[in-house]
């Protein structure tokens, strides 16, 4: 080979180079999920995700766009400034409420709906009046806003606020007489609850509030959101994530 032709060689290799790792970057999807959401929707084992719903709704997602999905573990702290930076570009089991400022993301349409239910223990009176709490100490997560008696039952400290960092963990501190009552979610209650049947806790068959679960998208989204949308709710109408919620009850047999 020539001599100039050998320098142009190597002069044109980094820019192939960095096309090719800006094309392989454009290519790729960051799924965060946060571990305190608990199975069936997302378990974090030495910081990967394990299979469940969040797992299988990425992988699905991902082939219908013909895009690699990579899975982020982001705190639930973190997360809305990982959205805004583009460290994550969007996280699902998300609710507008949970943000401070949600009109800076795109929220896709409904997934599925979800129910916040309280637990106690089974020797426990039942709470059923959340305006009328005294002198109780509630297992919450951080950052979630919950219905306006309970907030304020907080504010004016006749319910004491404790944040715990999983439903694991509030679920035995609960059992042990650390916690009058705690609530989450009725799915991770209730799955937690089958793989630890002998404990003594009961969740309430009320609701303390009901909401729909949504995917929220950064800025940083390396597709138009309108066509992750138009993935998201072909799932919906084809019942494809009812399914796929339903797949953890058989995972969770297979466990016990």
């Amino acid at each position: 080979m020539p001599p100039d032709q050998g320098t142009d060689l190597q002069r044109f290799l980094p820019f192939c180079l960095c096309l090719a790792s800006a094309l392989c970057g454009a290519e790729e999807l960051r799924w965060g999920y946060s571990p305190s959401n608990g199975m069936p929707y997302a378990e974090s084992i030495d910081h990967e995700l394990a299979p469940g719903f969040i797992r299988d709704l990425g992988e699905t997602v991902g082939q219908r766009l013909g895009l690699e999905v990579r899975f982020v573990e982001m705190p639930d702290k973190r997360a809305e400034t990982a959205l805004a930076q583009g460290t994550i570009h969007l996280l699902c089991i998300n609710n507008p409420q949970w943000m401070k400022a949600p009109e800076k993301l795109h929220w896709s349409p409904s997934l599925f709906e979800e129910e916040d239910a309280l637990a106690q223990r089974v020797d426990a009176p039942p709470m059923e009046d959340l305006a009328r709490l005294h002198d109780v100490r509630i297992g919450t997560s951080l950052g979630y806003v919950y219905p306006a008696p309970l907030m304020q039952a907080f504010a004016e400290g006749r319910a004491k606020r404790v944040d715990v960092r999983d439903l694991d963990t509030r679920l035995h501190m609960l059992e042990a007489g650390r916690l009058e009552a705690l609530i989450d979610m009725r799915r991770p209650l209730e799955f937690l609850l089958a793989q630890h049947h002998d404990l003594p806790v009961a969740i309430s068959r009320s609701n303390v509030q009901r909401y729909s679960i949504y995917c929220s998208y950064g800025p940083a989204l390396p597709i138009p959101a309108e066509r992750l949308d138009a993935v998201l709710q072909a799932l919906v109408e084809d019942g494809s994530i009812q399914r796929l919620l339903g797949e953890q009850s058989a995972r969770l047999r297979q466990r016990r």
